[in-house]
């Protein structure tokens, strides 16, 4: 890395002052063009790049964020684990800041997102906490529960899943996309299922199984929470408790 601006970025992003790293790179965009800085963040560490972007504003653009290629984006956000964010609420909105941007293509994100070791594991943690909109989803073609669309023609069964391809599947028509457009899951889930079905196909099967090991840890919760009430509750006298303690009544008295 001897890009000026990049050791400046990369040691201020060491020293934890994330807006003067980004402000540096966006000073190497306007001194000598946009694409001399996205050819430069192809010599930024990934881990650092992450950094920054982690740091979106919704109340303002970042430089960095319009400019990153998707293939750089996807080795950034990869490493997003490394923060410990059970509730996964910085992912969803740094994905949607960056691939949702002016002219870009979400789609293509997304596959580069899926093409990265640990990508998959990415976007199931994206729509972790909406497992069940994403399954009926792909079952009746609507994100409302209550509904439940065409079911000749749009509700799937299991092994449906496994054969999903992009011969298989048509591609998304812009009526249809119209109704989704939110900037966020809903139309990330669509972008998947209809243009990127072999991934959606992966994704669903893992949120599946990440659903079903959280049912299952929740039951055996309950199962030891009843089990700690059922010690603790008090244990009701017989007869032969009863007549105990009059035997050794008597033989106080005495």
């Amino acid at each position: 890395m001897n890009v000026p601006a990049l050791i400046e970025a990369q040691s201020l992003v060491k020293a934890g002052d994330i807006a003067g790293a980004e402000y540096a790179l966006a000073n190497l965009a306007e001194t000598e063009g946009d694409k001399a800085l996205v050819l430069a963040l192809d010599q930024f560490p990934a881990k650092d790049l992450l950094a920054i972007i982690r740091e979106y504003d919704a109340s303002k653009e970042s430089l960095v964020n319009l400019l990153v290629t998707p293939q750089q984006f996807a080795q950034a956000v990869i490493l997003e684990k490394r923060y410990n964010d059970p509730t996964h609420e910085q992912l969803r909105g740094m994905i949607n800041s960056v691939i949702f941007r002016e002219g870009a293509d979400p789609a293509e994100f997304l596959y580069e997102i899926a093409e990265v070791e640990g990508g998959y594991d990415v976007l199931v943690d994206y729509l972790s906490d909406r497992t069940q909109m994403v399954e009926h989803f792909y079952r009746y073609a609507t994100f409302d529960l209550y509904e439940y669309g065409d079911e000749v023609k749009t509700q799937a069964i299991d092994d449906d899943l496994l054969n999903l391809t992009s011969e298989t599947e048509t591609r998304a028509s812009p009526m249809d996309m119209a109704n989704v457009v939110d900037h966020d899951w809903m139309e990330v889930t669509y972008l998947l299922r209809y243009e990127l079905p072999e991934i959606f196909r992966e994704v669903l099967l893992k949120l599946r199984a990440r659903y079903q090991r959280y049912l299952a840890s929740l039951a055996a919760e309950e199962l030891e929470e009843a089990a700690e009430e059922d010690e603790d509750a008090p244990k009701p006298r017989t007869k032969r408790d009863d007549d105990g303690d009059d035997h050794d009544d008597e033989e106080s008295a005495l």
